[in-house]
């Protein structure tokens, strides 16, 4: 299993984790983020020490097949000369070269596959820390969009609660009484200037007709005298 596959285990644990916290997204955003990042740096490092061991297992190939290749030679010459236990000897010693070629060759194949899945898994991730970046400021503003939201229908919930009503019901309650309260305190208070020529222009009224009528009383008590 390769580190990218091992990452996204780990970020998938991670996230399932924050998501039973219910922790913020935007923190859940950053640190899948990190990870990518502080994954991407760990695959391009191990990738660049296989490229580092397949070159040194390079070389080691090259000069295996050349002693190789010089114990073949020596056996040639050998056989031409009639040597055959001196070929013999050369033989076993390119046998022994022969092993070990095949055993660093099945190494450098080895290498060869892991970086090439090292490559795969680190364009794939560029690509999906690429698109995440480019999503975490629309996801940023979504959730602070989603959050006022709530907040908004929360407080929409709360004013129509049968509690909320109550309290306003009381609220309108004392603002009344309040306002009783103040017009008692003028009760029976002297008037105000305005009020007492009031007053002044009803008391003329008042004597107006009062003579009025003396005057008509006195005329029938004229008229009864004269009877």
């Amino acid at each position: 299993m390769g580190i990218f596959t091992r990452f996204k285990d780990i970020v998938a644990s991670n996230m399932s984790a924050m998501l039973d916290k219910a922790e913020d997204p935007e923190k859940l955003i950053k640190l899948m983020i990190r990870e990518m990042e502080d994954t991407l740096i760990e695959i391009k490092s191990s990738c660049a020490n296989a490229i580092a061991n397949q070159k040194k297992v390079g070389r080691l190939l090259d000069d295996i097949l050349e002693k190789e290749n010089f114990w073949a030679q020596k056996a040639e010459l050998a056989v031409k000369k009639g040597k055959d236990a001196l070929a013999r000897q050369a033989l076993q010693e390119k046998r022994r070269f022969t092993q070990k070629t095949e055993v660093v060759e099945i190494e450098q194949t080895e290498l060869s596959t892991i970086i090439e899945q090292y490559r795969d898994d680190i364009s794939e991730l560029e690509s999906k820390l690429k698109s995440a970046r480019e999503k975490q400021r629309i996801l940023v503003q979504r959730h602070i969009r989603a959050s006022g939201k709530k907040r908004a229908r929360e407080e929409i919930r709360r004013a129509d609660s049968t509690e909320i009503m109550q309290k306003f019901e009381e609220l309108e309650n004392h603002i009344e009484r309040m306002e009783a309260e103040a017009d008692l305190v003028n009760y029976g208070r002297p008037s105000t200037l305005e009020e007492e020529f009031d007053v002044l222009e009803a008391d003329d009224d008042i004597e107006a007709e009062l003579n009025k009528l003396k005057s008509s009383q006195s005329s029938k008590n004229d008229d009864t005298r004269d009877e």
